[in-house]
């Protein structure tokens, strides 16, 4: 798999987990899909980009929520 697949893939992942628990930390992501940070924060970048999340700064995490349509 190429590293775009996996941030691909890592992002339909976190996406799906989200939509399943309303609202998550970034903590709570990279535990239980078991991501490294880097392609966490990748996958959640390209979410944000494509409006389908949003982020709030929580201390050191981030609350991610389904973006509002």
């Amino acid at each position: 798999m190429s590293f775009k697949e996996n941030i691909n893939t890592a992002a339909d992942r976190i996406f799906e987990f989200v939509k399943e628990k309303q609202e998550v930390s970034s903590w709570q992501i990279k535990i239980n899909l078991h991501l490294s940070a880097s392609v966490m924060y990748m996958a959640l970048g390209q979410l944000l980009a494509q409006g389908k999340i949003t982020l709030e700064a929580e201390g050191i995490n981030y609350q991610i929520k389904i973006a509002s349509i």
